[in-house]
């Protein structure tokens, strides 16, 4: 681990587990909710991200949206990793070739998912060949993954509406605003946008701290205009150029960013995803297929893994709807939800019989992704638990499987 933050984390089997453990617990299942891994931006080089600056992006060795290279071997590293894991825990064997119904690799209809799926499971079951299921045609979103609005009734928005604007304090989101005043400084600074063609032709200079609005409309994401909006979209495609080129200060197009630099800016994408996804009223709504897929994963008696692989407005949703506590993550600039990030749920069965369940994020660090270090039982990716409000760990951090289910079964009926 960097930095010496090895007990801040609870890694597969090490760490503050009991050195006992493996003697009383047996891992029974896995399920996986991941984020794809790198990719270019999802805008193209004649967007806007061109327009606000007048620095050239980075070559993408990919099409806008789509896994990059480093995606790529960046998962297969982490599904490797994967392996090594679960044979440690007798969970699977070294080159198994799994039996129908035992394990499921199942992805949104995008480039992106399907591909960091496909690559995932070479990495961890290099010899077995596996499909990739997916609902839709390419480039179509499967509604398990969507999320999207269901129900848009006046209450709904009213309360969603409310809900985001606490965000910000008494302000609302004007105060959202006004809390990035310093990234959006540094931000413009960085991409030097005073002297972009967009400012050059009189269109923006700068971002404004109270022009963001969010709208919410039924079968759609949740949405938002104004500079909240743009700068993500920036600060997205600066922290992939990150990942992507080894030259720190070629990265920040000329400019010395320090680590906190890097954090400051990613942190408008943190900001971003929260206004957009993790409202409680929003992300129950469109959290809810997907909890129901991971629901139906859980009580399968017959699935040993699963892995569903989606995006970040995924993974921060479910986390919200479940009523997770609030968390930052270390070692990455990406606090919330950091590319190819994966929630992962762990049963656990003691020798009582009792079964048991564990939360935890886990995460190739920044300085992983970007020297795409190898990874295995000895040097782990990032592991940080996810605590579930209201429920009560036993003294090995693990929930009664039970609890934890009628949690995520409560939240699919809450309205």
């Amino acid at each position: 681990m960097i930095g010496g933050l090895m007990s801040a984390f609870m890694v597969f089997g090490q760490s503050n587990r009991p050195t006992d453990f493996g003697e009383r617990y047996t891992l029974k299942q896995v399920v996986v909710l991941s984020r794809h891994n790198i990719r270019s931006p999802l805008s193209g080089r004649r967007s806007a991200l061109q327009r606000i600056t007048p620095h050239e992006w980075h070559q993408w060795s990919s099409a806008p949206s789509e896994l990059s290279l480093r995606g790529g071997a960046a998962e297969t590293l982490m599904g490797q990793y994967f392996r090594k894991w679960l044979v440690s825990e007798g969970l699977m064997q070294e080159n198994e070739i799994p039996v129908e119904g035992s394990m499921r690799f199942y992805a949104n209809s995008l480039q992106r998912t399907i591909a960091t799926a496909q690559f995932f499971s070479s990495g961890m079951l290099p010899v077995a060949n596996i499909r990739i299921e997916h609902h839709c045609e390419l480039g179509k979103m499967d509604s398990v993954f969507a999320p999207q609005i269901t129900d848009d009734n006046e209450e709904f928005k009213e309360l969603a509406q409310q809900q985001i604007a606490e965000m910000g304090g008494e302000k609302g989101l004007v105060g959202i605003g006004e809390k990035m005043a310093d990234n959006y400084i540094m931000l413009e600074r960085v991409l030097d946008m005073t002297a972009s063609k967009a400012c050059l032709e009189g269109d923006t200079c700068h971002f404004s701290t109270d022009d963001a609005h969010v709208y919410l409309v039924k079968h759609r994401e949740p949405g938002m205009g104004g500079s909240l909006r743009l700068a993500c979209q920036a600060a997205d495609a600066l922290v992939l150029q990150y990942y992507e080129e080894p030259d720190d200060t070629k990265a920040a197009f000329g400019h010395e960013l320090t680590l906190q630099g890097w954090e400051n800016i990613s942190a408008i994408k943190d900001w971003y995803g929260d206004v957009l996804f993790t409202a409680p009223a929003v992300a129950r709504q469109v959290a809810r297929p997907l909890l129901r897929t991971m629901l139906e994963e859980l009580r399968n008696a017959e699935r040993k893994f699963t892995f569903l692989c989606g995006h970040d407005s995924n993974i921060g949703s479910v986390l919200a709807a479940l009523d997770a506590e609030d968390y930052s993550l270390p070692n990455t600039v990406e606090k919330k939800t950091p590319i190819g990030c994966k929630l992962v749920i762990e049963k656990w069965e003691n020798v009582d019989g009792q079964i048991f369940v564990v939360l935890n994020l886990v995460y190739q660090s920044t300085d992983q992704l970007r020297h795409l270090t190898l990874l295995d039982l000895d040097h782990p990716p990032m592991v940080f638990p996810v605590h579930l409000k209201g429920l009560e760990a036993n003294e090995d951090g693990l929930c009664p499987f039970e609890e934890v289910l009628e949690r995520i079964e409560s939240t699919i009926h809450s309205i």
